[in-house]
C-alpha cells in the first residue's frame, strides 16, 4: 500500500486507512515495549520468567507460548484500549520477533564470514561433512572466499557451515 500511495494508484480513503492502521500498530508496539519489568516484578503479576534480573518488555512476553493478550491485559489494564485487530497483529509480530532476530543474527554472521579467504591448497575431497557432489563442485570451482563458495550452484548452507568450521579449526 505504501508503494501504491507513492505511485498514486491508491485511493485517498485506502491511504488514510493504511496510515491509521500503521499508526495504531506503531503506538501499540511502543506501548508494549514500554511496559514490562524484572523477573520479580513480573512474578508479582503472575508471569513467571527466569530469575536472571533482566528486564523483559510486554512485547517480549507476548512472544512466549504461555502468555497471550488477555494475560497481558490483566497485568496491564491500559492494554485493553488497543483494538482487537491491532492486538492480534501485535501478538503475531511478537511471536515471530524472536525468529526474525535469530535470522538477522545469522545474516550478520554470514556477512562477517562471507569474506573469509579459503586456502588455495584446500583439499575439498578430504573434508568431512560435504557430499560427493559438493566436494566435486568446490574442487572444480576453487572459490577464493566463503562467499564465493556459497555462490557455487549446489553448495548448500550446511556445506558452507562445514567448510567454515574446517577453515576455522585449521587456523586455530
Amino acid at each position: 500500500t505504501e508503494r501504491g500511495v507513492a505511485l498514486g494508484c491508491v485511493s485517498a480513503e485506502r491511504a488514510r486507512a493504511f496510515a491509521a492502521r500503521r499508526t495504531a500498530l506503531e503506538a501499540g508496539r511502543a506501548r508494549l515495549r514500554a511496559l514490562g519489568g524484572t523477573p520479580e516484578a513480573l512474578g508479582a503479576l503472575g508471569v513467571e520468567v527466569r530469575g536472571d534480573g533482566r528486564r523483559r518488555s510486554a512485547f517480549d512476553l507476548l512472544g512466549r507460548r504461555d502468555v497471550d493478550w488477555d494475560r497481558l491485559a490483566a497485568a496491564w489494564p491500559e492494554l485493553r484500549s488497543i483494538e482487537p485487530r491491532t492486538a492480534e497483529s501485535l501478538s503475531i509480530d511478537a511471536t515471530y520477533a524472536r525468529y526474525l532476530e535469530r535470522q538477522e543474527g545469522d545474516i550478520r554472521a554470514y556477512r562477517r564470514d562471507e569474506g573469509l579467504v579459503l586456502p588455495e591448497d584446500l583439499d575439498y575431497a578430504a573434508l568431512g561433512g560435504l557430499s560427493t557432489e559438493v566436494r566435486e563442485k568446490l574442487s572444480h570451482a576453487r572459490p577464493a572466499t566463503l562467499g564465493a563458495a556459497g555462490r557455487v550452484p549446489g553448495v548448500t548452507p550446511a556445506a558452507l557451515t562445514a567448510l567454515l568450521g574446517h577453515v576455522r579449526r585449521a587456523r586455530a
